[in-house]
């Protein structure tokens, strides 16, 4: 997988805020999928835009969520159940309250084990979301 950045000075990586934790998951997950996109041999620009939204929304976020939620960790749990919980500064016109909230959730998940250093759980969450939705459960 991508982003073999070496992260240093974050130790506790479960001690930051969460949209902080959602900030970078957020970003790590659009990139995981930009890059997968383009690896299976997509290289028109606008067309690799209208599928990375298809991944990258609030909605299939929300879904992904719902779908995966028996593999995760106890503290994965904590760590989505604190994202859930968030309170972000706006919602955005194209999702609910409920399921901007389960989005975020997703994307501390993913900021927090990118932050922790856990690439390859970060790769078989991210894999499974993948999965997920081209198998239309989402």
């Amino acid at each position: 997988m991508l982003l073999n950045l070496n992260i240093n000075g974050i130790n506790h990586p479960e001690e930051l805020p969460v949209l902080v934790l959602a900030y970078v998951g957020d970003a790590v997950y659009e990139l995981a999928i930009r890059e997968y996109l383009v690896s299976t041999g997509l290289l028109k620009a606008n067309r690799l835009h209208s599928e990375t939204v298809k991944y990258v929304n609030a909605g299939a976020q929300a879904k992904v969520l719902h779908v995966l939620e028996g593999m995760f960790t106890g503290d994965e749990a904590a760590v989505i159940r604190r994202g859930r919980n968030a309170k972000p500064p706006h919602t955005p016109r194209s999702a609910g309250m409920i399921e901007y909230r389960r989005s975020t959730a997703l994307e501390c998940l993913i900021g927090f084990l990118y932050l922790k250093g856990e690439k390859v759980r970060l790769a078989e969450i991210i894999t499974s979301a993948i999965e997920a939705i081209q198998n239309e459960k989402v």
